[in-house]
């Protein structure tokens, strides 16, 4: 077993474990890793983990963020998987590293949408 699984078998886990982690696809296919999530203020409810995905050798990875609940850990694979594939993170909302949106409801309500979510805010 490797990943944050294997250095913490619990069920909570720290935020430094987590970034870093990778996310596969259903088909295996490794897609990226997790850069950072974000976290409500108020609730401490995570709303998003911000897939890294893209670029060469670790250069121009756009950041995707991704609805916390789409995630799934799996053990077996130390990693996240998403019902995702490359093609529909080629049209997702991104933004570059270092240029972080707004995270406002009208963003929160896009991000969401575009994964067949409501915006539950």
């Amino acid at each position: 077993m490797s990943g944050p699984e294997a250095e913490n078998p619990g069920d909570l886990i720290a935020s430094d474990r987590v970034e870093g982690t990778a996310v596969y696809n259903r088909a295996g296919d490794r897609l990226g890793h997790i850069s950072n999530f974000m976290v409500d203020k108020r609730s401490g409810q995570v709303r998003y983990a911000v897939l890294s995905f893209g670029g060469f050798l670790g250069l121009g990875n756009d950041r995707y963020p991704l609805p916390w609940s789409i995630l799934n850990y799996n053990k077996d694979k130390g990693g996240y998987v998403v019902d995702l594939d490359r093609e529909k993170l080629d049209e997702a909302p991104r933004h570059l590293p270092g240029v972080q949106p707004d995270y406002d409801e009208a963003y929160g309500r896009s991000v969401f949408s575009y994964y067949g979510l409501i915006y539950p805010w």
